[in-house]
């Protein structure tokens, strides 16, 4: 057997497979055997049947088989051994006949189509630079952190009349034009926090009101969508009245979070290992802590900023009508023309951010090893259990919990693609010229938002 490769051009090339008969003689002679010795013909006995009976009913189907075969291995092998770097498969030869009678056989010949990227470089771009956002810990966000640590270690506490960020407890009561109570009409008990009202007109009617006033006011300016306006009159949008403005709220309680007291039990509660034991000391934690997390966010931005760039200035030909050809022939389902020229840029997006991940991968020698996997996985668990409070499993659960993970096919992409883009993040962060670029916290969420 021999496989020759023909170049169209830059892009475009043939693989033509040539099987001799000393290829597949003594493949299909095994395979007829096989046949013979199971298969059930009337007028002969199983085991028994004559080889010409054998080859005349099952010579040709067995013979594509072996053929298929030989030319996949062919083409697996030549294309292993001469390292090429094709996109997709190879596909048959639309332009190219088969050569060879299967009346006859002989020799035979397979053309086959394959498609290659061209070739492109991506250090240039990341020597060109890109923008750094880091974020500054100052003092009123290290001061707006103590608060919300104080606040969630806090306990609520009854309120003589309604401040900025109370929750307010009573009941909507629907009102005619008169100001009267409707006969019948709505009357629901529930929860409005000040401090998360999407509009300041609501909290302005409620502010310095106290337990058992009662105040004009339209459920629309305490909520931020028709769900929610619904839900505080408990019922559902479908049965929300055209108009709320005539309705008054009863005010039943108002609850106040207290904050937790800076004291040393609220430090040992916090940090266990003692390192905090004053204001100071805290500060001080807390400001490294963000500092920490705040730096995850800003790697993430510059993993973005780096996809970005990339697939906006390398530039990478694509064989575009041998990949239209490939993905309709290769769909599990039917998929028409007009499809798959909707999706075609998308797809072309991904195939070329594949390409330069892979070569970024190769040229650097990054791999994703098994162990480093599982120690990941392991990593990921732990930080679960933490969001929750919780003490991390013995080591034992810990390794059976990372490998049923690891067993589910959709979970262990999503973690190998989480590994693969740290580290590309590690990678950028030592190779691309950066621009270091404080911002404001607010600065910096606006960026990330763009």
């Amino acid at each position: 057997m021999n496989v020759l490769r023909q170049n169209i051009d830059a892009l475009n090339g043939l693989l033509i497979v040539e099987i001799e008969s000393l290829d597949y003689t003594q493949n299909v002679k095994t395979q007829l055997e096989k046949y013979r010795k199971t298969a059930k013909i009337p007028g002969f006995r199983p085991g028994h049947i004559p080889f010409g009976v054998i080859e005349k009913r099952f010579g040709k189907a067995v013979l594509a088989e072996v053929l298929n075969q030989l030319t996949n291995d062919g083409i697996n092998r030549f294309i292993e051994e001469n390292r090429l770097e094709i996109l997709g498969n190879p596909i048959p030869s639309s332009q190219h006949e088969m050569e060879g009678s299967f009346d006859k056989p002989g020799t035979f010949k397979f053309t086959f189509e394959i498609g290659m990227a061209s070739a492109f470089d991506y250090e240039s771009v990341l020597k060109a630079g890109v923008e750094y956002h880091t974020i500054r810990v100052d003092d009123p966000l290290i001061d707006q952190q103590i608060e919300d640590i104080r606040r969630r270690y806090g306990k609520m506490i009854n309120a003589e009349e309604v401040g900025e960020k109370d929750m307010v407890l009573g009941a909507f009561v629907q009102l005619n034009e008169a100001g009267k109570k409707v006969k019948g009409g709505i009357n629901h008990n529930t929860t409005i926090s000040l401090e998360f009202l999407p509009s300041k007109e609501g909290a302005q009617a409620l502010l310095g009101k106290k337990s058992g006033e009662s105040v004009r006011l339209d459920p629309s300016t305490v909520s931020k969508d028709a769900a929610d306006k619904a839900s505080l009159l408990g019922l559902t949008e479908e049965t929300l009245p055209e108009s709320t403005e005539h309705f008054e709220f009863q005010i039943s309680e108002i609850k106040r979070m207290e904050l937790a007291e800076l004291n040393p039990d609220f430090f040992q509660k916090l940090y266990q290992s003692g390192e905090v034991s004053d204001e100071l000391s805290l500060r001080t934690r807390v400001k490294k802590d963000l500092e920490i997390l705040f730096e995850r966010d800003a790697d993430r931005m510059l993993t973005r900023k780096v996809y970005d760039q990339l697939l906006r200035d390398v530039a990478i030909e694509f064989p575009q009508e041998f990949l239209k050809k490939w993905i309709k022939m290769s769909a599990s389902t039917p998929i028409s023309d007009n499809e798959i020229e909707k999706e075609f840029e998308d797809y072309l997006k991904s195939l070329k951010w594949q390409l330069i991940q892979s070569k970024i991968f190769k040229d650097s020698n990054t791999k994703l090893v098994f162990e480093e996997v599982m120690a990941y996985t392991k990593g990921l668990i732990v930080n679960n259990y933490a969001q929750y409070g919780l003490p991390a499993p013995e080591e034992k659960e810990l390794e059976t919990s990372a490998r049923e993970l690891l067993s589910k096919k959709d979970q262990a992409n999503n973690i190998y693609d989480q590994l693969a883009e740290t580290k590309l993040t590690q990678y950028f962060k030592a190779n691309v010229s950066l621009k270091i670029k404080p911002l404001s916290y607010d600065d910096f969420v606006a960026e990330m938002r763009k």
